[in-house]
């Protein structure tokens, strides 16, 4: 008599390999950096989970006051596949930016949270920048790169823009959308949307300007990133995550 799991042994083995990052229930294995705040303060509960799912919520917040925020995990990683779903609230703060509508991030190969200072806006790292359609009939892309205090190659040459589109359809607010991160060290960057490649570029390194108000001795333009912290961003947007892995890569 056969019988089968419906898994091979080969199956079972990289099955193993994913690590949950977010178990659902806490986020005891992330920290907290808000601007204007120090590291650890979780303003207004801005980071939280309900209902299993890990949230960026505003409910607490009167005013968004320029409060960039980014949830870290507590260890970095250099060459992984990280995957992870999310979808938009309608909370959107009235004194953020326009830019911010819609819009999120997971922030990569970033510097260390710890390294962060007080009145630092952005970490220096690689965005998966994050966002939704507009109601206005206009594509969107989600799944684009942007880069405050680096810099990245696309097409085989430096590029000087500091967000690059990515082919991928535009999405509703509230739609569940499964995101892909595939890093390997400072050499081939991949981001997936809903199992499509959408966009790939090279040789993420520190360099470039929009972070602000960074430690100078952090900022070492032309150094090539080979590992980093991965953060998610709260920019005045409401947004929710769940099934966050990770699986690191040879």
């Amino acid at each position: 008599m056969s019988c089968s799991s419906g898994y091979t042994g080969k199956e079972k083995r990289q099955e193993s390999e994913w690590q949950t990052l977010f178990n659902g229930k806490d986020i005891d294995d992330w920290i907290v950096k808000i601007h204007h705040h120090a590291v650890g303060d979780n303003y207004a509960q801005t980071f939280r989970v309900q209902d299993g799912v890990l949230q960026v919520n505003y409910d607490g917040y009167k005013t968004f006051d320029e409060r960039y925020g980014h949830l870290f995990y507590k260890e970095p990683f250099s060459s992984y596949h990280l995957v992870w779903e999310y979808r938009f609230t309608d909370q959107w703060l009235k004194d953020a930016p326009d830019y911010t509508y819609r819009n999120s991030g997971i922030m990569f190969h970033s510097q260390d949270p710890k390294t962060i200072l007080k009145e630092q806006d952005w970490p220096i790292s690689v965005e998966f920048q994050l966002l939704a359609g507009m109601g206005d009939g206009k594509p969107r892309p989600t799944g684009n790169m942007c880069s405050p205090g680096t810099e990245v190659f696309y097409k085989g040459e430096m590029d000087p823009r500091h967000c690059i589109d990515s082919s991928s359809d535009t999405y509703a607010w509230n739609q569940w959308v499964k995101g892909e991160l595939i890093v390997y060290g400072d050499s081939l960057v991949t981001h997936i949307i809903n199992g499509d490649t959408v966009l790939q570029y090279t040789h993420p390194q520190i360099g470039g300007g929009v972070a602000n108000n960074y430690d100078p001795a952090i900022k070492q333009d032309g150094k090539r990133l080979t590992q980093g912290y991965i953060a998610l961003q709260s920019e005045g947007q409401g947004i929710e995550f769940r099934n966050i892995k990770i699986k690191k890569l040879d």
